[in-house]
């Protein structure tokens, strides 16, 4: 083979490769974008978090939640709810501690009729990013408070903030439908 033949062969390869480099980062930038675009908010905290390993960590979470038995609520069941969080705001003022109390217990009742496993916490909240992934953050800072007003260390400031985050919370998951969503922001 001549020296023009390999150079010629050397360059076709080189081509090659640069060529492939490229549609694979195309796949990967596209990826990342779907993945953005789905997970909002949340996708910013797995890069944080996961590094490198945030798109496998998020593209894991929704095959996870696909092959959950996820359910809309009944009418009977959104009612039940809705008056538990009248309740539950109902009790603010004389009692906020208990309000915030009753307010996260509601909305580990409402995930659980929607059948979200309830393993963990961390797990809970990444299950959840999938198909709420604008209120997961407020989820997190709405049980965190709770958390804090059971050991008696909340203000009462922060458990209004609290009750607002539920409430965030609580309008999403009774009236979504995650199907819909799915379907969407399919990745």
């Amino acid at each position: 083979m001549s020296n023009q033949g390999l150079f010629a062969l050397v360059f076709l390869v080189a081509l090659a490769v640069l060529v492939a480099w490229g549609v694979w980062r195309g796949i990967r930038m596209s990826r990342a974008r779907r993945l953005k675009e789905r997970f909002g908010p949340e996708y910013d905290r797995a890069r944080e978090k996961y590094g490198k390993d945030a798109h496998s960590e998020l593209q894991g979470r929704v095959t996870r939640v696909e092959q959950l038995p996820l359910k809309q609520l009944t009418g009977e069941q959104i009612e039940r709810f809705e008056a538990a969080w009248r309740n539950a705001l109902g009790r603010f003022i004389d009692d906020p501690a208990l309000a915030v109390a009753e307010a996260d217990r509601l909305a580990i009742d409402v995930l659980e009729a929607r059948g979200y496993p309830l393993a963990d916490m961390d797990r809970l909240t990444a299950d959840i990013s999938v198909d709420h992934p604008h209120v997961v953050h407020d989820y997190r800072m709405a049980h965190s408070i709770a958390g804090k007003s059971k050991s008696g260390l909340a203000t009462t400031e922060e458990m209004r903030e609290s009750m607002v985050h539920f409430r965030t919370v609580f309008q999403d998951l009774i009236t979504s439908r995650d199907s819909e969503i799915r379907e969407v922001q399919h990745v």
